[in-house]
């Protein structure tokens, strides 16, 4: 029986409210009253080289009130004043509108009841009979007044000539370039390595790219009376992460791709890379996701299903009365007495390679992506309701975990990283679903988080939010509790399940696996198994024989100075973005051809194939 390759995580990068991504930050930012004196240093260091702040242990309030979910900054728009065009019908009531105009700003098709007459060489008389409609700019308050945003100060697009990139691809870049940088490797020493068709790139966004520069812009320029240009639409494509990826930062000409699953696109893209190593077809795969819905339009949307936690009903939740602002850093609620999710911004990816490289280069092994399931709800009352399929794939990642580690590691080794989004439906459905799985496999005392309490949802990235702070939750020995909430809420079921309002410490030895769970509008379920550090080194001693073991560690020990090194640089502001801009651009003249194989850029691809359907060949 042949070996299946196991889908390794080596390197991992990204931004959200939390910071970096990479070096565990993120995570620790989140569990920052659990670390030490020297960890919370770091942490602070490293937020304040993000956020562009001299002597962060000065800084210390301004850097925490600046991270995570609060009120919406004006750098994104200001929910007190935000602006829109409001109707405004006008009658002349026997007296015409009289006013003039510069030529040049008239309509190209005149409106009824207009009577122009020419009052100069630039300017004209316009006079409107009857009735008029007219769109007003104008401003109001916005009723949601709070996300998860990236740290004040950070602005992806100037570290790298952004070329008005939509904001979504600035933190891709970032993302992807942080990940990158993580491996502690060239990214050249893999290329060498991996033939040009065996590096996978899955990446994407939920809603696409809708800020002003991309899809957004193209909606409203001509309704605001401003010209379309030419890249509003192809920089709006959802799939433009993965693109942005493969032409700016990896020059990969491999498998490529998005699929879209609503909150659950990330878990979809790493079910495509862990097929592809497994089936071989992929030695590398960098998966990602980035959404930056922190815009007015798209929060419109959310609010209008009621979906979004809102001032208002905050101060219901607390009894606070119309003249007292609501608690913004505890918005989101998950699993207690809450009133809506808080939208959030994010950019997270991860590199995988299969064992056998990551034996070979030496790469340091952060745990693996072992399985990912995914599973529809079937026939439903509302497309944005919860139905049945989370129960399948909860339950298959658990057996997954059973299948690899065995009965009572999948009991007592294990972690669930719960959608938890902080809705009313969401905490009574998933509980249920937890609790239930739990129990079917004798499962007691399953620790549960709810990290979008700190990070808010990030929709399609928010899985990936989910997968590297778990990496950080292996590394630190913490699991961050529900600290947004005072008590779990009477109608969220607790059977087999351990919730905490405060960090839990956990011995990283103990610790087998993971479940990365998501709950995607329109019933697209998803739940990943990912195996703990502690899993994948004994998984792979046992693949592997004391010699090869002991050539990776020595290799490892190499790989894991640079990454320090990095990390180091990093906090020191001595690393920039990955961007490749025109740059060794490929043409015809780069492809060698031959019936058995062929050169792209120097780099083998195979044409010797065999046919998967053999049982049916044609062929002599």
């Amino acid at each position: 029986m042949s070996r299946v390759p196991l889908p390794v995580i080596v390197g991992f990068g990204g931004i959200n409210g939390a910071g970096r991504a990479s070096g565990h930050h993120a995570l620790a930012r989140m569990a920052y009253d659990a670390l030490g004196s020297g960890q919370r240093a770091t942490t602070l260091a490293a937020l304040a080289q993000l956020m562009g702040v001299d002597n962060p242990g000065a800084k210390e309030r301004y850097i925490l009130e600046h991270t995570l979910i609060r009120r919406i900054e004006v750098q994104h728009f200001d929910p007190d004043c935000v602006s829109w065009n409001k109707r405004f019908p006008t009658e002349s009531n026997g007296h015409p509108v009289n006013f003039d105009v510069k030529r040049q700003n008239l309509p190209d098709n005149l409106p009824r009841g207009w009577d122009v007459t020419e009052k100069s060489v630039t300017h004209v008389n316009v006079q409107i009979r009857g009735q008029q409609d007219f769109l007003l700019p104008t401003t109001r308050e916005f009723e949601v007044k709070v996300a998860g945003q990236l740290p004040t100060g950070f602005e992806p697009g100037e570290l790298y000539p952004s070329r008005n990139h939509p904001r979504g691809l600035q933190m891709t870049i970032y993302a992807a370039s942080d990940a990158v940088n993580s491996l502690g490797m060239d990214w050249q020493q893999i290329t060498e390595r991996v033939a040009a068709d065996q590096i996978s790139v899955y990446a994407g966004s939920a809603m696409g790219q809708l800020d002003g520069a991309g899809a957004g812009g193209m909606l409203k320029a001509r309704y605001n009376g401003q010209r379309v240009t030419s890249k509003y639409c192809p920089l709006g494509l959802a799939e433009m992460p993965a693109d942005f990826i493969n032409a700016y930062v990896l020059g990969s000409t491999g498998s490529t791709g998005a699929s879209l699953g609503a909150c659950a696109s990330f878990l979809y893209n790493l079910r495509h890379a862990i097929d592809d190593i497994r089936a071989g077809r992929a030695r590398v795969a960098v998966v990602a996701a980035a959404e930056a819905p922190i815009q007015p339009e798209v929060m419109e949307g959310y609010a209008a299903m009621g979906a979004l936690a809102t001032d208002k009903g905050l101060r219901q939740l607390d009894g606070l009365s119309e003249e007292v602002a609501p608690d913004h850093r505890r918005a989101c609620r998950p699993f207690a007495e809450n009133c809506g999710f808080t939208i959030a911004e994010s950019a997270q990816a991860v590199v995988l390679f299969d064992d056998a490289l990551a034996m070979e280069l030496g790469a340091t092994q952060y745990g693996a992506a072992a399985d990912v399931f995914v599973n529809a709800d079937g026939f439903k009352k509302s497309i944005s309701g919860p139905g049945v399929g989370n129960y399948i794939t909860m339950a298959k990642a658990v057996a997954s975990a059973r299948a690899m580690l065995g009965e009572r590691r999948m009991r007592q080794g294990g972690l669930v990283q719960a959608h938890g989004t902080g809705t009313p439906q969401n905490r009574t459905t998933e509980s249920e679903i937890l609790s239930r799985v739990a129990g079917t496999f004798g499962i007691d005392q399953w620790p549960i988080a709810a990290l979008k309490s700190y990070l808010g949802h990030s929709l399609g990235a928010a899985s990936g939010d989910q997968a590297t702070a778990t990496l950080g939750i292996w590394a630190h020995g913490i699991i961050p509790g529900i600290t947004t909430i005072d008590a779990l809420a009477d109608d969220v079921r607790q059977d087999n399940l351990a919730f905490s309002a405060t960090h839990r410490e956990m011995d990283k030895a103990e610790q087998s696996y993971a479940i990365i769970n998501s709950k995607g509008f329109g019933g697209n379920n998803a739940s990943a198994m990912l195996l703990s550090p502690q899993s994948t080194d004994e998984l792979l001693r046992a693949r592997y024989s004391s010699s090869e073991w002991a050539a990776w560690q020595s290799a490892n020990a190499e790989v894991q100075q640079r990454q320090q090194d990095r990390d180091a640089a990093v906090i020191a502001g001595k690393e920039s973005p990955i961007y490749h801009f025109d740059h060794n651009v490929m043409l015809d003249g780069d492809v060698d051809l031959s019936p058995t194989g062929m050169s792209v850029g120097g780099r083998s691809v195979d044409l010797q194939l065999v046919s998967p359907y053999s049982d049916m060949s044609l062929a002599d």
